[in-house]
């Protein structure tokens, strides 16, 4: 067995820890384990599931000073001389394990990039400037989508050497699901209210605050509407506060983080993304494969259109205009798209399996 060592945030119910527990439930146990990196010290959502896979969990000294992080990492790698793969998920801040990484002599250093900007700001203007130089301490370039690749790797690198992992799921466990939608508008009184709804972690990147405009203009065009909210993060007592200040409060339900997410897309009619940058959403591709309608900003790439029932709308645009373009979404009778998902490359058995074998591949070809 070989253990690969995963740099993370933290284990939360984010976009790329989700991603990492489909893939870490999905592979052979018993020739690939996980082991994660944690660069916050708060515990995360999947720590307890990680640990009983048989999972270890290392908390970092973070990224505040990079001689802290290198002689935590040289006392880790010292501590597990097993680890001969690094796998980092960190955006622009990967750079620290993969130095580190490098000044220890791991041999398979593996960038993933999940992203398609560096997000604006005073803080990450180091980041700005730490992102080109990934490409000169990893030893492996992957990403969820090309364009995320190419804006991490350069384009030269990424054509010369990649592997595009597909933010695969468990496609049937997402298919529409009749019961578990009347269920969900049940138990929350929704009836037959038109549903917009988005699943997300609560951030300045993904331009959450443009849903409630876009939803208030819905509202007014249609009452019979209300918009759910699943998640949480840091901006959720200011899109609360926003959300008073629109006057639609008791037309906005946020449901906090929730385990059966799969059932909830059966309950909305559109599903909503209004960020400024997205690598490839993995709930989108969720969204696609419960056969729901998907209102997405430009900025997400367009590799992460699936089926045909995907809208792509700039987020310069007016509310006004993405209200009128989700309400004028064909209302239809959902059927199962497994088959679309599957042959697309989302399908986690197939894609777990192969995330498997270059893993193993790698291993075996350490001189």
């Amino acid at each position: 067995m070989i253990r690969i060592l995963h740099s993370v945030s933290n284990m939360d119910r984010g976009g790329i820890e989700t991603m990492l527990m489909n893939f870490y439930r999905n592979v052979d146990r018993e020739q690939v384990q996980f082991d994660f990196l944690a660069n916050k010290p708060a515990p995360g959502d999947y720590d307890e599931e990680i640990r009983a896979m048989g999972g270890r969990i290392f908390i970092s000294p973070g990224f505040m000073s990079y001689r802290k992080y290198l002689d935590y990492m040289t006392g880790l790698f010292r501590e597990h001389p097993e680890y001969k793969i690094i796998h980092t998920h960190n955006g622009a801040l990967m750079l620290y394990a993969l130095e580190s990484a490098k000044k220890n002599n791991i041999p398979v250093r593996i960038a993933h990039a999940h992203a398609t900007a560096v997000p604006f700001g005073i803080k990450n203007e180091l980041k700005k400037l730490m992102r080109p130089m990934i490409k000169y301490v990893a030893t492996d370039y992957w990403g969820c989508s090309e364009a995320a690749g190419k804006f991490y790797f350069s384009e030269k690198r990424w054509n010369e050497k990649h592997q595009l992992i597909h933010n695969a799921i468990n496609v049937d466990d997402f298919a529409f699901n009749s019961e578990a939608r009347a269920a969900i508008r049940r138990q929350y009184g929704f009836g037959d209210k038109f549903i917009l709804g988005h699943v997300g972690r609560l951030t300045p990147q993904k331009n959450q605050k443009m849903i409630l405009d876009i939803f208030a203009e819905m509202h007014r065009l249609n009452p019979n509407t209300h918009l759910v909210m699943v998640g949480t993060g840091e901006l959720e007592e200011e899109m609360k506060k926003h959300t008073a200040e629109l006057g639609i409060a008791d037309h906005v339900t946020y449901t906090g983080v929730q385990t059966n997410v799969n059932e909830w897309y059966s309950a909305f009619d559109v599903f909503i993304m209004t960020s400024k940058n997205e690598g490839l959403p993995v709930v989108a591709v969720e969204a696609q494969a419960a056969d729901l309608p998907c209102a997405m900003s430009g900025s997400i790439t367009p590799e992460v259109k699936v089926t045909d029932n995907v809208k792509f709308m700039s987020i310069n645009e007016e509310p006004l205009k993405w209200a009128k373009a989700i309400l004028d979404f064909e209302q239809r009778e959902r059927v199962n798209r497994g088959a679309e998902l599957k042959a697309a490359g989302y399908d986690i058995r197939f894609e777990a399996a192969r995330m498997q074998e270059l893993y193993l591949e790698l291993y075996n070809g350490i001189k």
